[in-house]
Protein backbone atom coordinates (compact mmCIF):
# COMPACT_ATOMS: atom_id res chain seq x y z
CA UNK A 1 0.00 0.00 0.00
CA UNK A 2 2.60 2.39 0.89
CA UNK A 3 4.66 1.91 -2.72
CA UNK A 4 1.16 2.61 -3.97
CA UNK A 5 0.73 5.55 -2.31
CA UNK A 6 4.61 6.53 -3.09
CA UNK A 7 4.21 6.51 -6.44
CA UNK A 8 0.56 8.34 -6.85
CA UNK A 9 2.37 11.25 -4.53
CA UNK A 10 5.40 10.81 -7.10
CA UNK A 11 3.39 10.74 -10.53
CA UNK A 12 0.73 13.93 -9.04
CA UNK A 13 3.14 16.55 -10.14
CA UNK A 14 4.69 15.37 -13.20
CA UNK A 15 0.62 14.61 -14.32
CA UNK A 16 -0.45 18.45 -13.15
CA UNK A 17 2.77 19.35 -15.09
CA UNK A 18 1.80 17.90 -18.47
CA UNK A 19 -2.11 19.36 -17.73
CA UNK A 20 -0.42 22.82 -17.60
CA UNK A 21 1.32 22.56 -21.15
CA UNK A 22 -0.72 23.82 -24.04
CA UNK A 23 -1.49 21.51 -27.06
CA UNK A 24 1.19 23.20 -28.91
CA UNK A 25 3.60 22.57 -25.73
CA UNK A 26 2.31 18.52 -25.77
CA UNK A 27 2.78 18.37 -29.47
CA UNK A 28 6.24 19.61 -29.98
CA UNK A 29 7.60 17.73 -26.80
CA UNK A 30 6.00 14.78 -28.60
CA UNK A 31 7.55 15.42 -32.02
CA UNK A 32 11.21 15.73 -30.76
CA UNK A 33 10.89 12.89 -28.69
CA UNK A 34 10.07 10.80 -31.49
CA UNK A 35 12.86 12.37 -33.41
CA UNK A 36 15.15 11.35 -30.50
CA UNK A 37 13.79 7.72 -30.26
CA UNK A 38 14.65 7.59 -33.79
CA UNK A 39 17.78 8.83 -33.96
CA UNK A 40 18.62 6.73 -30.35
CA UNK A 41 17.99 3.90 -32.81
CA UNK A 42 20.04 4.66 -36.26
CA UNK A 43 22.81 5.53 -33.86
CA UNK A 44 23.68 1.90 -33.14
CA UNK A 45 23.34 1.27 -36.60
CA UNK A 46 25.11 3.65 -38.37
CA UNK A 47 27.72 2.83 -35.70
CA UNK A 48 27.62 -0.78 -37.11
CA UNK A 49 27.48 0.01 -40.73
CA UNK A 50 30.96 2.10 -40.38
CA UNK A 51 32.91 -0.33 -38.67
CA UNK A 52 32.78 1.55 -35.45
CA UNK A 53 31.17 -1.14 -32.97
CA UNK A 54 31.15 -4.77 -34.20
CA UNK A 55 28.01 -6.18 -36.15
CA UNK A 56 26.08 -7.65 -33.85
CA UNK A 57 22.73 -9.40 -36.12
CA UNK A 58 20.55 -9.38 -32.89
CA UNK A 59 21.50 -5.61 -31.66
CA UNK A 60 20.88 -4.58 -35.20
CA UNK A 61 17.38 -6.30 -36.05
CA UNK A 62 16.36 -4.98 -32.14
CA UNK A 63 16.99 -1.25 -33.40
CA UNK A 64 15.41 -1.83 -36.96
CA UNK A 65 12.22 -3.31 -35.20
CA UNK A 66 12.38 -0.23 -32.76
CA UNK A 67 12.74 1.74 -36.10
CA UNK A 68 10.02 -0.11 -38.19
CA UNK A 69 7.47 0.39 -34.79
CA UNK A 70 8.19 4.40 -34.66
CA UNK A 71 7.56 4.50 -38.69
CA UNK A 72 4.06 3.32 -38.28
CA UNK A 73 3.69 5.65 -36.16
CA UNK A 74 1.09 8.69 -37.28
CA UNK A 75 3.17 11.87 -36.88
CA UNK A 76 0.74 14.42 -38.01
CA UNK A 77 -0.95 14.89 -34.77
CA UNK A 78 2.16 16.22 -33.72
CA UNK A 79 2.36 19.40 -36.27
CA UNK A 80 -0.36 20.92 -34.76
CA UNK A 81 -0.76 24.84 -36.32
CA UNK A 82 1.24 26.96 -34.12
CA UNK A 83 4.24 24.80 -33.63
CA UNK A 84 6.66 25.98 -36.02
CA UNK A 85 9.95 27.99 -36.17
CA UNK A 86 9.11 31.27 -34.81
CA UNK A 87 5.86 30.39 -33.72
CA UNK A 88 6.82 28.19 -30.28
CA UNK A 89 9.93 28.52 -28.48
CA UNK A 90 12.31 25.35 -29.42
CA UNK A 91 10.71 24.27 -32.93
CA UNK A 92 13.13 23.63 -35.58
CA UNK A 93 10.45 22.81 -38.21
CA UNK A 94 10.01 25.56 -40.65
CA UNK A 95 6.20 26.93 -41.65
CA UNK A 96 6.70 25.56 -45.00
CA UNK A 97 5.80 22.15 -43.64
CA UNK A 98 2.15 22.98 -42.83
CA UNK A 99 1.82 24.94 -46.34
CA UNK A 100 2.79 21.08 -47.79
CA UNK A 101 1.85 18.68 -45.22
CA UNK A 102 0.66 16.48 -48.19
CA UNK A 103 4.63 16.29 -49.43
CA UNK A 104 5.06 16.09 -45.11
CA UNK A 105 3.30 13.00 -45.11
CA UNK A 106 4.34 11.65 -48.94
CA UNK A 107 8.06 11.62 -46.97
CA UNK A 108 6.96 10.00 -44.12
CA UNK A 109 6.09 7.45 -46.04
CA UNK A 110 8.86 7.25 -47.96
CA UNK A 111 10.72 6.57 -44.08
CA UNK A 112 7.69 3.93 -43.05
CA UNK A 113 9.09 2.25 -46.65
CA UNK A 114 12.23 1.95 -45.51
CA UNK A 115 11.60 1.13 -42.05
CA UNK A 116 9.25 -1.39 -42.59
CA UNK A 117 12.36 -3.08 -45.23
CA UNK A 118 14.96 -2.54 -42.25
CA UNK A 119 14.47 -5.44 -39.56
CA UNK A 120 15.11 -8.33 -42.14
CA UNK A 121 17.51 -6.08 -43.97
CA UNK A 122 20.42 -5.86 -41.64
CA UNK A 123 21.05 -9.53 -41.50
CA UNK A 124 23.81 -11.07 -43.31
CA UNK A 125 26.57 -8.57 -41.85
CA UNK A 126 27.53 -4.63 -42.01
CA UNK A 127 27.46 -4.29 -45.49
CA UNK A 128 23.63 -4.83 -45.37
CA UNK A 129 23.44 -2.46 -42.20
CA UNK A 130 25.00 -0.03 -44.11
CA UNK A 131 22.74 0.04 -46.67
CA UNK A 132 19.35 0.38 -44.49
CA UNK A 133 20.92 3.18 -43.07
CA UNK A 134 21.71 4.66 -46.35
CA UNK A 135 18.14 4.29 -46.92
CA UNK A 136 16.39 5.37 -43.58
CA UNK A 137 19.03 8.00 -43.49
CA UNK A 138 18.20 8.98 -46.90
CA UNK A 139 14.37 9.30 -46.21
CA UNK A 140 15.15 11.57 -42.89
CA UNK A 141 17.34 14.00 -45.20
CA UNK A 142 14.71 14.42 -47.35
CA UNK A 143 12.14 15.94 -45.16
CA UNK A 144 14.98 17.30 -42.77
CA UNK A 145 16.79 19.04 -45.54
CA UNK A 146 13.28 20.46 -47.20
CA UNK A 147 11.19 21.55 -43.52
CA UNK A 148 13.74 21.90 -40.76
CA UNK A 149 15.72 24.71 -39.78
CA UNK A 150 19.16 24.47 -40.35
Amino acid sequence: MRLILAAALTLTPMMASAQDDSPEEMALEARHGYMVMLASNMGPLAAMAKGEIPYDEAVATFHANNIAALANYEVEMHFLPGTAKGEIEGSDALPKAWQNLEDVRAKHENLKKAALAAPEGVKGGPEQVAAVVQNLGGACKSCHDEYRAK
